[in-house]
């Protein structure tokens, strides 16, 4: 069975790499998010394909949840002592990661090509792809401050400003080999990633979502009893759904593209809308992250049969 994974950053991450243990690497595909991709200090970074790379490598650090493990910030404090921007915390080890990258691209390598480049340095086996080799910015629209880059809004301004509305800005496409991996999947499954910034910017590339119609999709909730795990995404539920924060909400946001939820023991009544699992989603370590990766397996073979 071909396993296409949507994905976010860290959610999404923990779970993608349960998955790699649980079916033959060669038959799994990750389609990542590159909508919150930018440019800092003359830098392309690629914040959730670098957690997916490090997650799927074993380097990520457990506790912030992104960068590496035993990561140095030697560079950082001399990028301050300078009075150069320090709102967006790279790591030592992690800017060999950008570095490289940049270079790559400027010798005109697609982000497709330079993300195989790493994640065979980085010994990860799974096939990673950037949802697109294009421009395709997440923007906020806030209520107050205007509309603000991703990063400016989550990491600068620490998520604050109310959110009016998500903004998606670029004519990029999937790329070829995010099309081939479509037509190929027997399941698509969407990780518990922050659905408004981490897979609508997927989901909205021309013929994704057509490239899932007529698919087994599986998604599992990133809210747990009303909650994130991480993030902002409660507050972005009441903003832009109006409605509490729910695992419900959630599955009413992708609607009629599931065929099926897997939300956390007690969420299930919340939701209405499509087939529903209740199960442990909490990932707090490597074995929690298999247990949940064979127990979505299990229920998408028995949803689809």
């Amino acid at each position: 069975m071909n396993v296409v994974y949507l994905s976010g950053g860290v959610g999404g991450a923990r779970l993608l790499e349960g998955l790699a243990r649980a079916v033959p690497v060669a038959s799994l595909t990750a389609i990542v998010n590159v909508g919150d991709d930018f440019n800092h200090w003359g830098l392309r970074i690629c914040p959730d394909l670098d957690t997916v790379l490090y997650t799927l490598a074993g380097l990520s650090d457990p506790q912030r949840g992104w960068g590496l493990r035993k990561e140095t910030f030697r560079t950082l404090a001399a990028v301050q002592r300078f009075g150069g921007d320090d709102w967006f915390r790279l790591g030592d080890t992690d800017l060999a990661t950008h570095l490289m990258r940049t270079e790559w691209l400027a010798r005109g390598e697609t982000l497709t090509a330079v993300t195989s480049r790493l994640a065979r340095a980085l010994g990860v086996p799974v096939a990673v792809l950037p949802m697109s080799d294009g421009q395709f910015e997440t923007h906020i629209e806030t209520v107050e401050d205007g509309t603000l880059s991703f990063q400016d809004w989550l990491v600068r301004r620490a998520a604050l400003p109310a959110v009016a509305r998500v903004l998606f800005r670029g004519d990029a496409a999937a790329s070829a080999e995010v099309v081939r991996a479509l037509d190929q999947a027997d399941l698509i499954v969407i990780g518990p990633s922050n659905p408004y910034v981490s897979i609508d910017p997927i989901l909205a590339l021309p013929g994704v979502r057509e490239g899932l119609s007529g698919k087994r999709v599986v998604a599992v909730s990133p809210i747990v009893a009303g909650r994130a795990i991480k993030g902002p995404l409660p507050g972005m539920i009441e903003a832009l759904a109006h409605r509490p924060p729910s695992a419900g909400a959630v599955a009413a946001h992708y609607g009629e593209l599931l065929g099926g939820f897997v939300v956390e023991d007690g969420d299930e009544v919340t939701v209405q809308v499509v087939p529903c699992l209740a199960t442990r989603t909490v990932m707090k370590t490597r074995q929690d992250r298999l247990l949940l990766a064979r127990t979505v397996l299990s229920f998408a073979e028995r949803m689809c049969c």
